[in-house]
């Protein structure tokens, strides 16, 4: 598959790297049957999460936060919420069809908390 928004085939990150293996200290699986995992991430006002990847179509749920930087696993901001327009309201509800390599900063005051659906192939 390929084109915007579609997930690399193959997909170049090792399994490794999913969020719960490569960041259990942010991510908890809460749910997981053949077609759906419910993850929720909680990152700490400060906190950086390790390099981790979502390799699933994901409606993400987010409870409480701030602002937050996401960067690739070669340190390149590839987003920034301070910066988006209209700016970040939470709760809110948003739509990936999957994460390559990234790790997040909490640069709020607030806890980031959010509750993600994978839908499986």
């Amino acid at each position: 598959m390929s084109g915007v928004n579609s997930k690399p085939d193959p997909w170049p990150w090792p399994a490794g790297l999913d969020g719960p293996t490569a960041a259990p200290g942010n991510h908890r699986v809460l749910f997981e049957n053949d077609r759906v995992r419910v993850i929720e991430t909680r990152i700490r006002a400060g906190e950086t999460t390790p390099v981790h990847t979502h390799g699933a179509p994901t409606a993400t749920y987010l409870v409480s936060g701030s602002h937050f930087i996401r960067r690739d696993e070669n340190g390149v901001v590839l987003l920034d919420s301070a910066s988006i327009d209209p700016p970040l309201a939470v709760p809110t509800v948003a739509w990936s069809d999957f994460l390559p390599a990234h790790s997040l900063e909490n640069t709020g005051p607030d806890d980031l908390l959010a509750i993600g659906f994978e839908i499986k192939d």
